[in-house]
């Protein structure tokens, strides 16, 4: 086998003849793999280089959205964050059953945006108590479960549902920052 047997394309040097110019796949394979390599080598967290890269860390703002004290199980309280821009319409919602990231003395309040991560959908007017889900969508009908961080149950959405992440401080509620992209944005700190 020499250097050119794995790619086709070249005038036979006995019969003439022209063959298509494609790749083999052991030979794709090959040369992909070691381009990976190469890759995951430079990009090697422990190289000099990349010790003079520094962290981007998003400083998300404090905002007092309610009073642990008001809060009545299955009734969402509306607020926007974490600015007044598009798609920022969130819940914050009492359970009655420990939910992932909740907080307060049940672990049962959380907070998540009302917007569709597949297409945008206004999910506004749609919380079940009965069922502690979010949904449908009027678009294309997912539903997402809020005591387990806002995954899917069901639809066409493919990522979970932005969750607020809360703090409590006394009696009061704090929105301190975002799990997951808002839909629309690139960055959930720039409208």
């Amino acid at each position: 086998m020499n250097a050119h047997s794995d790619i086709k394309g070249r005038r036979s040097a006995k019969g003439g003849k022209k063959q298509s110019c494609v790749m083999s796949r052991r030979s794709f394979l090959l040369t992909s793999g070691i381009a990976t390599a190469t890759v995951m080598v430079t990009m090697n967290a422990g190289t000099a280089s990349a010790a003079k890269m520094p962290a981007a860390v998003a400083t998300y703002p404090r905002k007092k959205i309610a009073k642990l004290s008001q809060l009545k199980n299955d009734q969402p309280v509306e607020f926007s964050y974490p600015d007044e821009g598009a798609y920022s319409t969130n819940m914050l919602v009492k359970l009655g059953t420990q939910a992932g990231g909740g907080i307060g003395a049940d672990r049962d309040v959380v907070a998540f945006n009302y917007t569709c991560t597949h297409q945008g959908g206004d999910m506004e007017g749609t919380y079940k108590g009965d069922t502690k889900s979010l949904g449908q969508c009027p678009l294309h009908l997912t539903t997402y479960d809020l005591t387990r961080h806002g995954i899917i149950i069901g639809g066409q959405a493919y990522q979970s549902l932005p969750q607020i992440l809360l703090e409590l401080d006394g009696d009061d509620i704090y929105a301190v920052g975002v799990f997951g992209l808002i839909y629309g944005r690139q960055d959930n700190l720039k409208a």
